[in-house]
């Protein structure tokens, strides 16, 4: 209990004249009364009453109330700075309980999770749609080595106060601590701009509509297959949440690894060499969509632009045997590329390189491979389909939409010439 500083002062001046009292009546008493060398043998007590009667024990009461008042300063000047101390020591308790950002002596740190401790040593650049720029040494004049892009995470090396040295994938550098975040700001950074997948482990992975092993399959993933994670979806323990075109689908846990799909930096002859792979990739395609255009164009000018030459002298099995090699080599075409075959076919007939009959063109050694694969008889015996029939007959009556071709093959063997279909001829 503290006692006001009036009280104290009140009990204690009490005391001193009960002290006083008793001193005068015991000639007993820690305070000598002052004396005069002349005469030091009429000092009989310390009250002062002898010596000078009232007056004496009144000024040996002043002396104490003097002294008390002292050692009363004293006391009170000790127990203010007991109570100062008490009170900023509250003050900082009431303070750090009211603010839990401040943290006082002895308060444990918050724990990190075990994916917050892998990222204490990651950086992320922190831009948006430039590069950060990767140096040799530590200063803003130092060569470029090569960038990070949006996305990319590298492995701090040696963090500074201005510059961090970084390594990612075949990059080596330093960055400006300015552009980047750290740590757990780095992982914050990545599960806002970067994807998360997840990736199968077995084959046959199923895509459900639903958290249950009863839902409706969509799909299924192969072994190694990536997807992308839902991560903005709720999911049963179990379960992972994917997105399979404008749908959200589940996935086994147990089947999957999820992960951000986070890049690395690049040197600039890295940077370099993916510029050209990538102006070639586009290169060919421009050229590939150009060469289909033509073949496209000519085989559509091709189907209306069929020549009507001469006819040909044939029987009925020459042209069951005409009609049936159309069937083996382009059966599953369109009539245009149908009767290009037997054009060809009859071509040969008119022209003095080869056999002069069909039957002969068609069983020349090494020239149609139906005929001696056994095909050929096949579908003579069954009889050939009236479409390619229709085709052997217009070829034999001279009509050629192949501009005199003699040979033909498929498209993807890349030779040149007339494109009807997906067979060239020349």
């Amino acid at each position: 209990m503290k006692l006001n500083k009036k009280v104290i002062e009140s009990i204690v001046v009490l005391c001193s004249l009960c002290v006083m009292t008793i001193t005068a009546v015991t000639d007993g008493g820690i305070v000598e009364a002052q004396t005069t060398a002349a005469d030091e043998s009429t000092k009989v007590g310390n009250t002062g009453f002898e010596l000078k009667g009232i007056a004496g024990v009144t000024a040996v009461l002043t002396n104490y109330q003097l002294m008390t008042a002292e050692r009363l300063d004293d006391i009170v000047d000790i127990q203010k700075t007991d109570v100062d101390v008490v009170t900023a020591a509250n003050d900082a308790e009431t303070e750090a309980a009211a603010d839990p950002d401040v943290q006082t002596e002895g308060t444990a740190e918050p724990q990190l999770t075990p994916e917050e401790q892998e990222w204490q040593n990651y950086l992320m650049a922190n831009i948006e749609d430039s590069s950060l720029n990767v140096r040799e040494d530590a200063n803003s004049d130092a060569q470029i080595v090569g960038k990070l892009y949006k996305g990319d995470r590298a492995t701090i090396v040696e963090a500074g106060p201005e510059w961090t040295k970084i390594t990612s994938g075949n990059l080596t550098g330093y960055v400006n601590n300015a552009y980047c975040v750290m740590g757990t700001d780095a992982l914050n950074y990545a599960k806002a701009h970067c994807e998360t997948v997840a990736r199968a482990l077995t084959g046959g992975l199923r895509v459900r509509k639903d958290q249950n092993t009863e839902a409706e399959v969509v799909t299924t993933l192969a072994e190694g297959d990536l997807i992308s994670v839902d991560t903005s979806a709720e999911v049963q323990d179990g379960w992972v949440a994917v997105k399979y075109g404008s749908l959200t689908c589940y996935v086994s846990a147990e089947y999957v690894e999820t992960s951000m799909n986070v890049g690395t930096g690049v040197t600039l002859e890295e940077e370099e060499a993916a510029r050209k792979e990538a102006a070639e990739k586009a290169a060919a395609e421009a050229a590939k969509k150009e060469a289909e255009a033509a073949q496209k164009s000519i085989s559509s000018a091709s189907a209306t632009e069929t020549q009507q030459g001469s006819a040909v002298a044939a029987s009925v099995d020459d042209a069951t045997l005409l009609a049936a090699i159309i069937q083996c080599e382009a059966g599953g075409e369109s009539y245009e590329c149908q009767l290009a075959v037997g054009a060809v076919v009859v071509n040969r007939v008119k022209s003095g390189s080869f056999p002069y009959s069909v039957y002969e063109v068609v069983y020349q050694r090494g020239q149609f491979t139906p005929a001696s694969s056994g095909r050929l008889a096949s579908v003579l015996a069954s009889g050939p389909s009236s479409t390619a029939t229709q085709a052997a007959n217009a070829a034999l009556s001279g009509q050629d939409n192949t501009g005199g071709a003699h040979y033909f093959k498929t498209t993807s063997s890349g030779h040149a010439g007339l494109a009807i279909g997906s067979m060239v001829f020349y």
